[in-house]
């Protein structure tokens, strides 16, 4: 048993030397170390899990929720996560981690997993997520704007540039003034 303290107090403290030497470049330049990505990885979607998974989903399969959700995508998230058709954007392009392309992401396979998605996508977007640009939106859009941003988000993997492009007029054809908690978003 003193073998393994020992091991793990003489780890924790190298680790804390190595850390403390400023040999870990925090640079968005430069990918973390593949060990860090994958602790980083399963830390992130255990937070994730354990904090969604509680959610009650809504119906977001009505035409109201889809073109408010294609509106917010369109004017809040495009910048960072992009959209069919879409070029990448100089942000885009220097966040590290990359914002995840939900338009390139595996079609979903069943209902469980449509829900699950459902649920970790408001979670994230209402709460945002520490070093990766992600902000939580929860502070400035009530739970139903980022429910219809997180069903508008599932439709994204199948969706075409064309249809993306006339959603997105439609949703502004259709466009209201509102308000969130104060702030308003055209």
């Amino acid at each position: 048993m003193k073998k393994i303290i020992g091991f793990l107090v003489t780890s924790a403290i190298l680790v804390f030397i190595t850390l403390s030497s400023g040999a870990y470049n925090m640079a968005a330049t430069e990918k973390h170390w593949a060990i860090t990505e994958k602790i980083i990885a399963w830390v992130r979607n255990n937070s994730i899990e354990a904090r969604a998974k509680e959610q009650q989903v809504p119906a977001m399969d009505n035409e109201w929720i889809r073109l408010q959700g294609a509106e917010h995508y369109s004017a809040m998230c495009t910048i960072c996560h992009l959209a069919p058709g879409m070029q990448p954007t100089e942000l885009s392009l220097g966040l590290y981690p990359q914002a995840p392309k939900f338009f390139e992401r595996a079609p979903i396979k069943d209902q469980t997993e449509k829900l699950e998605r459902a649920k970790a996508y408001f979670w994230v977007i209402k709460n945002g997520l520490k070093m990766t640009a992600m902000p939580a939106w929860g502070l400035s859009h009530d739970d139903d704007s980022i429910w219809a941003i997180a069903a508008f988000v599932l439709e994204l993997n199948a969706m075409t540039p064309e249809q993306y492009r006339q959603i997105i007029q439609t949703a502004q054809d259709n466009s209201h003034d509102h308000a969130h908690q104060g702030h308003r978003h055209e």
